[in-house]
């Protein structure tokens, strides 16, 4: 029986009841702050209202520079992401076959991680230039590991007894690996791509904040140094924004490629 609009409503709000939950929380909480701020007068330069920040987003998105700045930080996010997703791949994928390898390589790589990547930025632009290497480097840099320990952990959580049997059957390493080690590493592999996408978005506007000419981190820097916080909380917006949109997109992708599998084991899933 096919059921009236009204009623399809009603009925997906009862089993997603965070589809009314979302918008509501957002229009709560904008309509406190912008009231907060006119009653109590806050300056503008301190905390502008929800509205001066709409004003300014518009501003910012009917000027052809921003587009520009945009576009910029798009390429270099999406660039470093893909070096950082290959290496990853790379790398994990002879990690998780050679023990050797993961005790040689894994204690440098863990300690390269705790490095704050932000006091990585300035060396890169002295190896790298002010240009837009540096900031693909950052992105590449920042994206790598999250997607390592994906590789590493989905390549290494396939069934004991699917390979067993595998084996009995006389299939060999490289059949066990493509039949059943590399389906079962997909979802973990999907959420390796999920947190480095929003890594490698991270990555690029803290390489912007250092010598770059273009690019919404260097934008950000632009109207910080002008005391015109709207327009930060509008770049802000937008970065937001490129990351939801990019988790939104792997997200799509996940439960289409990699459908099956043990999400609640997935890192960072």
């Amino acid at each position: 029986m096919v059921l009236d609009t009204p009623r399809r409503r009603a009925t997906a709000l009862s089993t997603r009841p965070e589809l009314a939950l979302i918008p509501l929380t957002f229009i709560v909480a904008t309509g406190l702050w912008e009231l907060i701020v006119r009653v109590f007068g806050v300056p503008a330069f301190i905390l502008p209202p929800p509205s001066a920040i709409l004003e300014a987003l518009i501003m910012q998105l009917q000027q052809p520079i921003f587009w520009r700045h945009l576009a910029v930080t798009t390429q270099e996010t999406l660039i470093g992401f893909l070096i950082g997703v290959a290496v990853a791949l790379v790398l994990g994928t002879a990690i998780s076959q050679l023990r050797l390898l993961e005790k040689t390589i894994m204690p440098f790589v863990v300690a390269f991680q705790t490095i704050p990547k932000v006091a990585l930025a300035p060396l890169f632009v002295v190896w790298f230039g002010f240009g837009m290497t540096s900031k693909i480097v950052m992105a590449a840099v920042i994206s790598f590991f999250p997607m390592l320990v994906n590789v590493i952990e989905g390549l290494r959580s396939a069934d004991p007894a699917q390979v067993e049997m595998l084996r009995s059957f006389g299939a060999k390493r490289g059949q066990i690996f493509r039949m059943v080690r590399v389906p079962n590493a997909m979802p973990f592999f999907m959420a390796g791509l999920d947190i480095g996408i929003v890594f490698a978005i991270l990555g690029a506007v803290v390489g912007e904040f250092i010598g770059a000419q273009e690019g919404l981190g260097y934008l950000l820097l632009q109207t910080n140094y002008n005391f015109d916080i709207a327009g930060m909380f509008a770049v802000l917006i937008v970065l937001s924004a490129m990351g939801i949109i990019a988790h939104a997109l792997l997200s799509f992708v996940r439960r289409k490629l990699a459908f099956w599998g043990p999400q609640e084991q997935v890192i960072g899933a």
